[in-house]
Order: structure tokens, then C-alpha cells, then sequence
């Protein structure tokens, strides 16, 4: 049977013949924390002091935002980073985005999403926050969803390099490990397998 992977190797390999380019395609966990831990914040402080929503409002904000990014962290895995172009560039483009990640699945400067990538996403999504909803929920939705993007990201790099006692991230770490090992088209959830079981891509137990 063919290993669903290149190398098991935490070292990187070459992606682009540029050095320019080669050096935007790595990067190390801590600068998503870096980058957005700020931002988390700002956001934070703007709903409480400056919209000064209620603890109630804040709560109800955050938890939608933070549900609404695990609905997006499944969709853009499941059907943007697995979608496979029959064109020569489109599948060059999908190894870049994505395919590079399952065949040096623990190259460990190339779990988490570059900033060039994650600044205009997030970018694009506080504008769709503005558009949709009014304008004293933006802040408290948006900062929960950035978090809960930030997990997401820190909590790939760990799955794929720490070892657990806890059976929360035991559960979480088998289920992505299987995505990797077992079956490349289910478990399209990482943070979270929630919208595996209601999408029904969950592993079978």
C-alpha cells in the first residue's frame, strides 16, 4: 500500500527555487501569536470600552464568532485546501497551499499559516463581519474569531509535534492523525470535530 506522505521528517523541504519565495512559504508557531494576540486584544477592549457592550452581549458575540470560525476552518479545509485543479498550475497551486502539508505532513515550519496569508483572510473577514452584523457586535464576534483561528493554528503545529496525557487533546490528535494516516477525505475538522459529525466525514468509530 503507498504511504499517504513523502517524508515524516520535521525538516523542511525546498518548495521554490526563488529564495524570496522559499522564504514567505516558512514559518515558525510563535509568530501567529505575535500577529494577532494584539489583535485578539484591540478587539477585545473596543467591544467592552469603547461599544461598551454588556457581559451578556460579549458572551453571546463571542461564542458566535468563535462557532462561526469552526464552520470555516471546516469549510475551507474540506473543500478549498482538498480541492485538486486538473490544471498543471492549479495542482502546483494546491500543492503550495495545501498538498506540500500532506506529503511532509511534520515539517514543522510549515503548520501554521504564513502572515502573508493570514493578515489579508483575516482582513477580508472583519470587512464581512461589518457587513453583516451590527456594528456594536463586530469587535466582541471578531476577536473570538481571530482566537479561535489562533487555536486552531497553535493547536495543528501541536498535534502534529507534542505528545498528550489529556484524553481532550489524546481525541483530538487521533482524529487528525487519521485525516493524514487512514483517510485524507474525512475528518476535515482540526480545532474541533463538530462539523465532521454533523457534515458526516467523522471517522467511524
Amino acid at each position: 500500500m503507498k504511504k499517504p506522505f513523502v517524508s515524516n521528517s520535521t525538516e523542511s523541504s525546498r518548495m521554490f527555487k526563488s529564495d524570496f519565495l522559499e522564504r514567505f512559504s516558512v514559518v515558525h508557531y510563535s509568530v501567529p501569536l505575535i500577529v494577532f494576540i494584539p489583535v485578539i486584544l484591540y478587539f477585545i477592549y473596543s467591544a467592552l470600552f469603547v461599544w461598551h457592550n454588556s457581559i451578556l452581549t460579549f458572551v453571546a458575540c463571542g461564542l458566535g464568532g468563535l462557532l462561526f470560525w469552526t464552520l470555516t476552518e471546516y469549510v475551507m479545509h474540506r473543500f478549498i485546501f482538498h480541492f485538486v485543479p486538473k490544471s498543471k498550475w492549479g495542482q502546483r497551486l494546491h500543492f503550495i497551499f495545501h498538498g506540500v502539508h500532506h506529503d511532509y505532513p511534520n515539517d514543522a515550519l510549515r503548520l501554521v499559516l504564513p502572515p502573508s496569508v493570514s493578515i489579508p483572510l483575516a482582513t477580508g473577514f472583519y470587512f464581512v463581519f461589518r457587513a453583516v452584523l451590527p456594528p456594536d457586535w463586530v469587535s466582541a464576534s471578531f476577536a473570538l474569531f481571530i482566537a479561535g483561528y489562533l487555536f486552531y493554528d497553535i493547536s495543528h503545529y501541536a498535534l502534529h509535534h507534542a505528545t498528550f496525557k489529556s484524553p481532550f487533546w489524546k481525541k483530538l490528535k487521533h482524529h487528525h492523525m487519521q485525516h493524514h494516516y487512514s483517510d485524507a477525505t474525512k475528518g476535515y475538522g482540526v480545532s474541533s470535530a463538530l462539523w465532521d459529525k454533523i457534515f458526516r466525514s467523522d471517522f467511524e468509530k
